[in-house]
């Protein structure tokens, strides 16, 4: 009963997993993970061995169930979990051994975390399983990896990899009842239907005010950039929140977020929420950081959609946001099938003009209330605002690696006063294209008069 329960749980995981790079947030900058009640405890996570087998071994306060598997290019094994709260040392995964370079962790999605290895090179998952508590040690996942050649981890690719868990074991697992209440965490759930005899409810007029889409970047897994001890999805999380409640107080915007917890959204994903709420606008929110070495900088940008980036810094940032699916291990995304459609392009030239538009009336209102910086509009290939319909900007804050930046960013009064601000831009620029829209509406024709 639970490995079918479990399978549903996985089962979109593990069809839409495509490979990724290694290049996304070092696991040194993968800190511990409080405790989230109700759900199992990781306390502890060791490797062993050497360059020919080498040992993954992760203590639980409960037995769960798993999945693991290997990925490509370049090489690494995906261990999938139900929401686990990390409760790791400091610095775990930030050093690897034998055929581990590194390893990260963190919730993928609500009721699912993951667990990320990079590997040294070929490698197969020779033995996986979950142990019950005995003599005196914690229930374990115990993961055992072998060196192999390049033909036996090409053949391997695509193993699932899932242990068979004991009746008694599936009965008192947290997960299962999870995986019975809802098969798939990303399904909508259909509204309870009405008893029957029970008087209809009258339907809810349509709500018809402008969508604005707020996309607080990374999340769950993918940390971010970090200049301290609080990593940018917090401080961006943080700041999204609060711009939605400075705009929900006005009444005049329908606000969606993209994630309103710690919560790994595939950049893909983003772009759809927001086109399949029909936005009028889509503003994703992030931090920079300088890397060591290459000087300091300061102050928000707002950068817009160009197939060419504005300077050599935008070409680096977008390089990186753009890494953000790749972090998780996978990628839930699939292109547009036909981008060269001549609709598609007609939309898309309107939208980035929108997005321009938007652009400069935003900087105009965050330089009366924030430090911007000396180049405060750029343009680069972020995937996240490819959207082909919808008018979308990506707002860096400031920069992590400045110490004045990052005393802003934690600080409540400035957040108040720059939300305070960007919602007066969404405002203004909202307002005027629903007056434009409406004006450029072409009238019905006057009845034609008979003649006399």
């Amino acid at each position: 009963m639970l490995g079918c329960a479990w399978l549903c749980v996985t089962q979109l995981l593990w069809t839409t997993v495509l490979p990724a790079q290694a290049q996304g947030v070092p696991a040194a900058q993968t800190p511990a993970v409080s405790v989230t009640p109700g759900f199992p405890i990781a306390s502890d996570a060791r490797l062993a061995g050497d360059s020919r087998q080498t040992r993954f071994v992760l203590d639980l306060d409960k037995a769960v169930p798993f999945r693991a598997f290997l990925l490509s290019e370049p090489y690494r094994v995906v261990v999938d979990l139900p929401q686990v709260s990390f409760h790791l040392p400091a610095g775990a995964g930030t050093s690897g051994r034998g055929l581990v370079k590194a390893f990260r962790y963190g919730m993928v999605m609500p009721g699912g975390s993951r667990i990320v290895f990079d590997l040294t090179g070929p490698a197969r998952i020779a033995n996986s399983s979950v142990l019950d508590a005995a003599n005196g040690q914690p229930p374990r996942l115990v993961l055992e990896l072998e060196e192999v050649d390049e033909a036996t981890f090409a053949r391997a690719i695509g193993t699932d990899n899932r242990p068979t868990l004991k009746p008694s074991l599936a009965d008192s697992s947290p997960s299962a009842a999870l995986a019975a209440a809802s098969p798939n965490p990303l399904a909508v759930r259909p509204p309870p239907t009405t008893p029957a005899g029970a008087p209809a409810a009258p339907n809810a007029p349509a709500d018809t005010r402008p969508v604005v889409v707020i996309d607080p970047g990374h999340g769950g897994i993918d940390y971010g950039t970090q200049g301290g001890e609080i990593p940018e999805k917090n401080l961006v999380l943080a700041f999204g929140q609060a711009l939605r409640d400075r705009l929900e107080r006005a009444g005049k915007f329908r606000v969606v977020m993209t994630r309103d917890d710690d919560t790994f959204i595939p950049l893909g994903d983003r772009v759809r929420i927001a086109q399949k709420q029909g936005a009028a606008l889509f503003v994703s929110i992030h931090a920079d950081a300088l890397p060591r070495g290459e000087g300091d900088a300061q102050g928000a940008t707002i950068y817009t959609l160009s197939d060419k980036a504005s300077d050599v810094e935008a070409e680096r940032l977008a390089e990186a946001e753009n890494r953000a699916d790749l972090i998780g291990g996978v990628n839930l995304t699939e292109e547009p099938a036909d981008v060269a459609d001549i609709l598609i392009d007609l939309a898309r030239r309107e939208t980035r003009t929108f997005s321009n538009r938007f652009a400069r009336v935003l900087m105009n209102d965050m330089k009366t209330a924030v430090h911007m910086h000396k180049r405060p509009l750029k343009s680069a290939g972020f995937r996240v605002l490819k959207a082909p319909d919808v008018p979308s900007v990506l707002v860096e804050l400031g920069y992590v690696s400045n110490k004045g930046d990052m005393g802003n960013l934690v600080s409540e009064a400035w957040r108040s006063r720059t939300a305070d601000a960007m919602a007066r831009a969404i405002d203004v620029f909202l307002t005027k294209r629903v007056a434009n829209a409406g004006a450029e509406r072409p009238e019905k024709p006057a009845p034609a008069r008979a003649k006399p």
